[in-house]
């Protein structure tokens, strides 16, 4: 089993920052992906970033540029650094970890989410 925190969640004016931090704890042997995950409300949950174990990063278009996620091995954590953020990111952000299978990330853990809000 794996354990998921996320911290670092609030409320930002449009155009500022965040950061999100996960700390992953237990059998973390086995996670080879870790990622950041979000929700609106009314929405389906929508993947943000992604982080494979050799360093590699995916974005969502919508974040491409504004969002870097990051990974600290020695301390088990992963980051969601948010600039210029929007109304539009509003939402529950997840972290989430996992396995690559066929190189397609398979998530079987998941944090219990955070809240960010953008707004004036």
């Amino acid at each position: 089993q794996v354990q998921l925190v996320e911290s670092g969640g609030g409320l930002v004016q449009p155009g500022g920052s965040l950061r999100l931090s996960c700390a992953a704890s237990g059998s973390i042997v086995g996670v080879h992906v870790m990622g950041w995950y979000r929700q609106a409300p009314g929405n389906e949950r929508e993947l943000v970033a992604t982080i494979h174990g050799d360093g590699s990063t995916n974005y969502a278009d919508s974040v491409q540029g504004r969002f870097t996620i990051s990974g600290d091995n020695a301390k088990n954590t992963v980051s969601l650094q948010m600039n210029s953020l929007k109304p539009e990111d509003t939402a529950v952000y997840y972290c989430a970890a996992g396995r690559v299978l066929s190189s397609t990330p398979h998530y079987d853990y998941w944090g219990q989410g955070t809240q960010v809000t953008v707004s004036s």
